[in-house]
């Protein structure tokens, strides 16, 4: 048979963060994500998916508040809040955290 994928906390949490990583750092687009998630979940066998989708969920659910946190904090920040919005016009475009919220819902 295929190649067998580890489906522990540990694991997942891995390639979780390895493809935020990449989608953060332009070596991936949303799609790209997207199709290596669907690569990945057909990699895990039937019989482990019940454990693999708790794990993801649990993984995606912990980002998401940690995100949430970050940006909370800095709005509330003060100091974050005095930087001139010109400085962030630099960056690429990004749709806003909270387009993201649901992420840990849809897997």
């Amino acid at each position: 048979m295929g190649q067998e994928i580890s489906v522990s906390y540990q694991a997942v949490k891995s390639k979780v963060y390895k493809l935020i990583d990449a989608l953060v750092e332009d070596a991936k687009t949303e799609g790209d994500v997207q199709e290596s998630v669907k690569r990945w979940w057909k990699l895990v066998h039937p019989a482990d998916r019940p454990v693999a989708r708790k794990y993801l969920l649990m993984v995606l659910a912990r980002s998401n508040a940690s995100l949430e946190a970050i940006t909370d904090s800095l709005l509330q920040f003060k100091e974050f809040e005095a930087v001139p919005d010109s400085d962030s016009e630099k960056l690429h475009k990004m749709p806003s955290l909270s387009s993201h919220a649901q992420v840990g819902t849809r897997v």
